[in-house]
Formats: C-alpha cells, structure tokens, sequence
C-alpha cells in the first residue's frame, strides 16, 4: 500500500494524550488496553503511533478515508418504514488487532468447526445417522424452512456442501474467543472487508506500513483458483448469483465479481435446458458448472421452492440434482445457520471428531426439550429467548430475541407460558457481554461492544482462512447497537505478525507463466443495460445541446414567444420536454436512467467510470433547484455537456474493446443517428423560422466545419455536413457507418457467410444514405430514417436480448 501521503515527520504530541482520556467498562475485556490500563502486547506500537499523529491529524485522514469510501460509491442498504435506502459505508477507522498466534488459535478451531458442518449437512441430507442415534431431534430438522425435501439424498457435484463460509466471534470477559452464530447460507461481507481495508490504510499507510500486518489478497485468490478449478476447462464457467440492484449487500456483490473476474448474474439470466444449467449471453446459451450463490436458498428455484420467488431461475434444483452444477454453497446448507442446532453441536461434535469443538458457541438450550426448558425458565433473568428456527443472530432479529432480565411482570408472565406451551417453538441462550474495542469519536478513543466475522473457502487443498476479516462496531455500549441495520459500523481486522509478512497479491507469481484468456461471456441483460447506457448518455447529451441552444438565446431577447423559441418547444414538446424549465425533468430522467442502467452492471463498471457517472447525476439535480432559464441554465448546460464528454471520453479511452463495448458503442451511435436526424428534419423545413439553420449547426455541433467548408449556408450545406458528410463524427451517414462496423462484429453476425438480420438492416440504410444528395433527403426522408435507425435496436433486441 502506498504509504506517500503520510511519510513525513510526525510532530510529537503530549504523551499518550489519546490513551490517557480512554475509560474502558468495568467488568468488560477490552481489546486494546488490560485492567491495569496498560495496551496489550500487540496494540503497543499501534496506540504509540496513533499518539504521534495526534488528534487533529487522525480527524483529517479520517475525513479522507470516508470521502474515499463516498467516491467509491460504497454503500449498504437499509430496509425501514420508509422503504429502501441506500446508506454510505459506516466505517469505524480505528482497525481491530490480533496478534497473529492468537489468530491461528482461531483459524484452527473455526476450520475443525467447518469440517464438522460438512459432516452435519452431508448426513443430514444423507443417512441421517445423527437423527437416528438421537443426536438431534427429527422434528427440529423437518420443521425447520431451511430443511429443503428436493435435495433429501442428493450428493453436491463437487463432492462437499460447503465451499465458503463465515462464522461470527465475540470475546467473553474471560477472554475466550465464542461463536455467536455460523453462516453458511451465503455470507456476505467479505467485498466490504477489502473495502474497509483499502479505506483505513488510506487513513493510516504509514502506521500500516511499519506493523507486519497480513495481506488479504492471497485469500481471494486461493479461492477464485479453487472457482476456477471447479468450474472446469474449456467450457465451464463460474459466476456470481446475486438478487440483484435491490439487496441490501450488492454494492459488496457486484465488488467481489469486478475483483475475482467472475460473471455477476441474476436468476433471470440462467435458464435450465436438459439438465445443464446455462447462461443467455449474446452468443447463445453458455453452461454455468460452478454457481456462487449469493441469495438464500428458498429463493433459488420458483418451481420447487418458494413459487412466490421473482429472483431465481426454473428448473435450477432439477440441474443441482442432474450434477451438472457445482453450488457455493449447497441448496439447504442454511439449516445450519439454524439457532437452535446450536444446543446440540457439542454432543454431535463429540460424536462426530471424538471431543468439544476448540470454539464453543455461546451455550444453547432448545425449549423443545424438557430438562432444557425447565432449565430457561428457571434462569430467565440470565437467558436471551429467541425463535429456535431464526437463523439470524440475536442482535439482528429486530427485537424478537429478548432478554429476560428486562421484561417485566406482565411480559414475564407472557413469556413463560409461551415457552410452557410451545417450547419447540424457542431457545435460551446465555445473555452475550461482548469485549470492546476502540472508536475514533470527537478527537478521542471510546470503547464499544465488538464482534469479529472471520471467512473460510475450501481449496484442493483444505480449508483456508482469511487473515482478516470484518468487525462490527457498536454505535452505543448496546450489544445490539452491533447490527448494521441499527447504525453499528465496520472496522477492517489486522492480524500483525512480529516479523515481516508476505506481499501477496491477485497476480500469479511470473514463474507460473501466464496466458491470455479471451474476453469473457457478455449475458444478454449486461449488453442490454450497456446499450441503454450508451443511449441514455447521448440522449441526455443531445436534450442539453438543444437546450443550451434555447437558453443562449432566451438569454439574448428575453422573450420566449419570438418564433424561434416557440418551435423550439413544439419540437421538444412530443417528447416530454419542458424547455421552458432551466433543467427540465426529462433532462434529469435520462440521466438517472443511465445512472440505473449502470448500476444493474456494476461488476462491469470500472470505479472511475461509476464516480463520473454519479457526479453528473449529482450536478444535474443540484442544477435543478437552484438554476434560472437564460443565463443560468446557458452555463449550467455547458457544465452538463463537459461532464457528459469527460464521462463519455473516460468510457472511450480505458473501456476493453470487447463484446460489452460494441453494444455501448452502438446506443451511442442508435441514440445519435436518430436525434441527429429528428432535429434536422424539424429546422430545415421550409417553413422553420429564421435562425432554425444557426441553431442546428450549434445543436450538431458543427458551426466551425460549416464555416470551412461551405461558403454560403443554407438548407442543402446543412443536409449535406450533419446528413452526409462521412467524416464528420456528428453526421448522420458517420453513425450509421459506426453502427454497421460495430454490428459486423457481434457475435453471429457474419456466421457462415450470411449476414444477421440486424447486419442487412445497417447495411442497406447505410448503402441508401451515402447513394443519397442532399437535395434527396427532404423532412418527411429526414424522419423516416430517423424510424428506420430506431428499428435497429428491434432486431438487435430480437437477436442477442430475448
């Protein structure tokens, strides 16, 4: 990590100024300082150095690492009574340390735990010797949403149930490590754990650079290898299954695709023929081997599971029972996630490696049970009482978990006969005192309850652990301020080491060779959104062009009824353009299309191309509120065009010119043929007022060719340059040659030596419109070919989009 921006001598604060005002909970482990006050051995170096930069310089990197994570365009989304909002990433700055023995204490004993889950979901979807030896209640398991009945008896293809897992810690007082709660359904948060990393060490290169902390990268690639290798060769692909644009953990899906190279797909994507599972890309349908699944399991497949899912694909539990894909992880892994399996893991693990798991989870007792009810109710004060099928954990269940000391007489009362009743229903857990660690608040160091999510992924050659992870912050000393959703944060997690540590990153080492793979397979909806982006772009392009156009000269008469003017807003009229607005609605429509457009691919979109995306849309509906018509809106637009041509430049210049980039490539030159030819159609008619041929050469962009080329100017010249002319990038006959070149090249287009319906339809408007005078295009043409452009996008969509 480059460590230039904080390399410079540091001015020496008063002694410990930071440690000195920090006051940890009596009766609460603090991660950073011991009872006596002193930090532990690993923080030494840490508190030491954060006492040398001071407050005031911490606040201001601090500042820097947030605006970082803000141009990344990081975010989470929260679901409340308002709906879905998008939330910026709430990064807690100060990191979490561990030492790195400790570290391998914890990875020991959470990879026994990931072996004794594969060993748990295998039987219980299997021989079910654990139900039958009395190991764990028959009727837990098959009451439970996560038990799924299509994949009773069916072995994974890959030969394991869990391939990626996580696993949520928090330190007791006593200063053990405990799991407060096991995912193996589809953990998130590992995208955002190399976010939080990039962000803090931006905050903190320099203090990064001199402790020996472990490198994350190696972790990512030791997995995508293992994708990789499951996946197959040649034809085997491995993709990223997400809900969508809409799940609260996107952002983090569409990140961790950019960074492994792997397809990011929505259910509507695949389909299922004979068995195989395959992916619509422009190149027809593509097999799918290894499906990283990032949605729960329930949802996957609306024939066989959940009918009401919208987000899976039909058909997929038929291709997971054939052995035709690889799922990461199993459909039906989430039963262990299942609060209350949690009461009988340490007789299943006792049964299964012959002794306790090294990390325990927090003591469990299931209500369905009589000893164990008995014993919940008579230590309630002790106990939090939650549903024993939840597989959340109990600081993110929204308040249904409760804590028996705080209820009272009446809810008490309540309670117990609810557990009386239906005690299968509920289980006891022993109340969680989580260890603190610290925050930056205000200039100072504050301690807040602390959990610590660790990621496994299995290899060929074993499990391995990320030297890492994600904490989750507190916002308050409630344990429950921990959840996400309540305004708890993140922290990234250095696991130093005393001597230096590997430099490891995505790059294979150069002795392994390299080769160049080819481009990777584009989906139908990925072009689909790529070509609407690039017609949204130019559409937005040209209403500003127009409009600035109109505002120059409002600007210069002050009177919107002179001629001009009002056939300017008869033309924009049809198309929901109030051009009597300085930034009309439609304006802003366009751009928040392509902002949509480009979120629906954001594993496709490079950081830089999302931050210039996003600034335009934040320019133009600043411009909305607080822009005049005239003047105003003149220079407004001019702002708008320059950051429509950066946005656009940056696309030009560093997109690979790939499959993607054609279909962007060709909404541009669709959009551009048929705004280009609609306006010249409108302004070169015979009865189009004075100054309608000024104003298209300015709308074309075109006034200074015009003046170099033509000696008078009329309706023809005009025709002639923005119609014609094949070297003028805005002309009409430029787009069009644009559009067959890019067409040509799609796949399929030219197989076997017979063109795609969408090659002869450019072809032939192409071979038309150069045999063509200006004298030959008049309005009515001018339109009609403007229809003709736009009924290219029919047998496009048609050919690589149904």
């Amino acid at each position: 990590m480059a460590r230039g921006n904080h390399t410079k001598a540091r001015r020496k604060p008063p002694k410990d100024l930071l440690l000195e005002s920090y006051r940890p909970i009596e009766g609460v482990l603090d991660e950073m300082v011991d009872a006596a006050g002193e930090p532990r051995p690993v923080w030494k170096r840490f508190v030491a150095a954060l006492e040398e930069v001071g407050a005031d310089e911490l606040k201001s990197r601090f500042a820097r690492a947030d605006q970082y994570l803000r141009d990344a365009g990081v975010y989470y989304r929260v679901y409340d009574r308002a709906g879905a909002n998008e939330r910026e990433w709430p990064l807690a700055h100060v990191p979490l340390l561990v030492d790195e023995v400790e570290w391998a204490d914890i990875s020991a004993g959470l990879t026994e735990r990931a072996e004794v889950f594969e060993a748990i979901c295998a039987d219980i979807h299997g021989e079910n010797s654990l139900v039958a030896d009395g190991l764990l209640p028959p009727g837990l398991i098959a009451s439970s949403q996560e038990y799924l009945r299509p994949f009773a008896g069916v072995r994974p293809a890959g030969g394991h149930f869990l391939h990626f897992c996580a696993f949520d810690l928090g330190r007791g007082p006593d200063g053990r490590w405990w799991v407060l709660g096991d995912r193996t359904q589809a953990a998130s948060g590992a995208g955002f754990a190399l976010e939080n990393r990039v962000a803090t060490t931006r905050a903190l290169s320099d203090i990064y650079g001199e402790m020996h902390v472990h490198r994350l990268a190696g972790f990512f690639r030791r997995f995508r290898d293992a994708l990789t290798g499951m996946a197959g060769e040649p034809a085997g692909r491995a993709a990223i299954l997400t809900p969508g644009p809409l799940n609260e953990t996107y952002y983090e899906h569409a990140y961790i695709a950019r960074y492994l190279g792997v397809m990011l797909l929505e259910g509507e994507d695949l389909t299922v023929t004979n068995g195989r599972l395959m992916v619509r890309t422009v190149s027809g349908l593509k097999p799918v081997t290894v499906l990283w699944r990032r949605l729960d399991a329930a949802f996957a497949d609306p024939l066989e599971l959940r009918g009401d899912s919208h987000i899976g694909t039909p058909g997929l539990a038929e291709a997971v029972r054939q052995g035709s894909v690889t799922m990461v992880n199993a459909l039906g892994s989430g039963i262990l996630e299942m609060r209350a399996l949690t009461a009988f893991l340490p007789g299943v693990a006792q049964a299964l490696i012959g002794k306790p798991l090294d990390l325990p989870s927090i003591a469990t007792w299931w209500c369905g049970d009589h000893a164990d009810r008995r014993h919940v109710l008579d230590n309630l004060d002790r106990m939090m009482i939650g549903p024993a099928l939840s597989t959340r954990l109990p600081f993110e269940d929204d308040g249904v978990t409760v804590l028996g000391s705080s209820l009272d007489d009446g809810e008490r009362a309540t309670l117990v006969e609810r557990i009386t009743t239906d005690g299968a229903a509920f289980v006891g857990q022993e109340a969680v005192t989580l260890s603190t660690t610290p925050v930056f608040v205000g200039g100072s160091l504050e301690p807040r309850p602390a959990s610590l999510r660790v990621y496994l992924a299995r290899t060929p050659e074993g499990w391995i652990v990320m030297p890492g992870g994600f904490a989750r912050i507190g916002s308050s000393l409630d344990n429950t301020a921990i959840a996400m959703q309540r305004g708890g944060q993140a922290a990234d997690v250095w696991v130093v080491s005393a001597k230096p540590v590997k430099q490891e990153t995505l790059l294979p080492d150069d002795r392994e060779g390299f080769k160049r793979n080819l481009p990777g397979t584009l989906p139908s909806r990925a072009a689909e959104n790529l070509m609407w982006l690039g017609r949204y772009i130019e559409r937005s392009e040209d209403t500003a062009r127009i409009l600035r156009a109109y505002n120059v000269r409002l600007a210069e008469t002050s009177d919107p009824g002179t001629p001009l003017l009002s056939d300017i807003r008869a033309y924009l009229e049809p198309y929901g353009i109030d051009a009597e607005a300085a930034i009309p609605p439609a304006l802003i429509g366009s751009l928040d299309s392509a902002v949509y457009s480009a979120g629906q691919i954001r594993d496709r979109f490079s950081p830089d191309g999302w931050l210039a995306l996003r600034d335009l849309s934040k320019t133009v509906h600043r411009f909305a509120s607080d822009v005049a018509p005239g003047d105003d809106a003149t220079r407004a637009m001019t702002v708008i065009l320059r950051k429509l041509a950066g946005f656009s430049g940056l696309l030009g210049e560093n997109m690979y010119r790939f499959t993607g980039w054609r279909f962007l490539e060709i909404g541009r030159r669709l959009e551009r043929g048929i705004q280009i030819a609609r306006s010249l159609a409108w302004l070169t008619r015979e009865d189009a007022p004075d100054g309608a041929l000024d104003m298209m050469l300015e709308i074309g962009d075109s006034v200074m060719t015009h003046r170099r080329q033509y000696a008078h100017a009329g309706r023809r010249s005009l025709v002639d340059l923005l119609a014609l002319d094949p070297l003028n990038p805005r002309s009409v006959l430029f787009q069009l040659d644009r559009l067959k070149h890019e067409i040509a090249h799609l796949p399929e287009a030219g197989d076997r030596g017979h063109l795609s319906p969408a090659a002869k339809d450019v072809l032939r408007l192409h071979t038309a419109l150069a045999t063509d005078e200006p004298g030959d295009l008049s309005p009515k043409a001018l339109d009609a070919l403007a229809d003709d452009i736009a009924g290219l996008y029919s047998s496009l969509a048609k050919a690589y989009f149904s």
